[in-house]
């Protein structure tokens, strides 16, 4: 099977359907999610692959039995969302192909002059010679996590088709709102089926994660009274004053612009405020689980000295849990990350990692007890106008996954 025109047609095909997840108190975020999932179910139905969309909470499951001979199995599950990111419009998504890239800048839409320029853009440098999917510059590509769904989907096809190659049962679950916090909160684990897993979300070839950030939702309430401005003296109390400094207390230097590697940082997402309300929301994120206890702490320290000052309970801080370090779990089931890097290594590339700045599903599935690492899809510049894939990286990823399977396969009982 010709690996690279698979994922590329898929791709294609999937990032022109309009995912993008929002801000919501509702689940899934977007109908529209439900659009590709349909898609998915019947492309697997016709592969004569057992599936099933549950339509309330949008997720896809999909499985294929094992064909071992021996009698052994040992269920793996791959994972991959369906939303894209709410950060630039993802409606009316024209992606295309740039056939052996020269280098150099990419004029993605010459009617409105929109340019990638390679000189803001180093990791192009790494692609000259392959071919990239890209879109017109007004919407961002969806490649996250559409280049991993392609990938998935070409590696499902080529099981059916290959009936040769040796495998354990793969699980398969198709998911919305990654990129809004939904991180798989409604994963049904026991239809679900798998034991361990494996999620496909975030850039670079070859790259994996097995730690993430400790992560939580602070919601800030601040309540003044508001009275005329002439005679409000003694009176008054500005809500808006108030969320000012609150937000002035916060550490300049710990903040997403300032930081890197392991260090943590407090962002705030929104501030909405007059004089009689205000509310702030900020997320919080540590590597470290004692400083990041310290940091949810902090906030709360502020806001009693706001309240100490302008009157009780006028601040209040509510803090919810987002998802934790998957590491202080994957330390627990070592050979998955120990499989992964063999996989990646007998694709031919050497495999690479690093704390990843983020969260993904399998942050908080680990923590419901499905163990599940991350492989990068390979895609580039992901949230924005100039995102692209190279297609020769979801081609190598479709092979790093059967290498894994083919490790997994190669086991006669509980994997080490």
């Amino acid at each position: 099977m010709d690996f690279r025109q698979k994922t590329e047609e898929r791709l294609l095909r999937y990032a022109a359907v309009t995912t993008q997840s929002r801000l919501s108190d509702t689940f899934p975020t977007t109908d529209c999610q439900r659009d590709l999932a349909r898609m998915l179910r019947d492309e697997l139905l016709q592969l004569g692959i057992e599936a099933s969309l549950d339509e309330p909470t949008c997720i896809l499951y999909a499985r294929l039995p094992a064909n071992r001979t021996d009698g052994a199995d040992f269920p793996i599950g791959l994972i991959a969302h369906l939303d894209t990111a709410p950060d630039v419009c993802g409606e009316n998504v024209r992606p295309w192909v740039l056939r052996g890239y020269p280098g150099g800048d990419i004029v993605l839409n010459r009617e409105k002059g929109i340019v990638m320029h390679a000189a803001d853009y180093p990791n192009l440098a790494q692609y000259v010679g392959q071919d990239l999917v890209l879109t017109d510059g007004t919407t961002l590509l969806g490649g996250d996590d559409k280049a991993s769904i392609a990938a998935i989907m070409t590696l499902a096809e080529y099981l059916v088709t290959h009936p040769e190659f040796v495998h354990s049962t793969l699980c398969l679950a198709f998911t919305p709102d990654e990129e809004v916090g939904g991180l798989a909160r409604d994963l049904d684990l026991e239809r679900f089926g798998a034991r361990y897993a494996y999620t496909l979300d975030g850039d670079h070839l070859g790259w994996y994660q097995d730690q993430t950030f400790h992560a939580s939702l602070a919601a800030v309430s601040i309540t003044g009274r508001s009275v005329h401005t002439g005679t409000a003296k003694g009176i008054m109390v500005n809500a808006s004053d108030l969320a000012a400094e609150f937000l002035a207390m916060l550490p300049k230097r710990q903040r997403p612009q300032y930081t890197d590697g392991t260090e943590g940082f407090f962002h705030v997402i929104s501030v909405v405020s007059d004089c009689e309300h205000a509310e702030i929301r900020l997320i919080i994120r540590d590597f470290d689980r004692g400083v990041f206890e310290t940091r949810e702490d902090f906030l709360r320290r502020c806001a009693a000295a706001l309240n100490e000052q302008y009157g009780a309970d006028r601040v209040q801080v509510s803090i919810t849990q987002q998802y934790r370090n998957m590491g202080d779990v994957l330390r627990g089931s070592p050979f998955l990350v120990e499989k992964l890097q063999a996989a990646i290594r007998a694709a031919g590339l050497e495999p690479r990692s690093e704390p990843f700045r983020g969260g993904t599903d399998g942050a908080a599935l680990s923590f419901r007890g499905l163990p599940c690492p991350n492989l990068s899809a390979g895609y580039e510049n992901a949230h924005g106008r100039f995102e692209y894939v190279p297609v020769q990286s979801m081609e190598k990823n479709v092979e790093i996954l059967l290498q894994l399977l083919g490790l997994y396969a190669s086991e006669s009982g509980e994997p080490s």
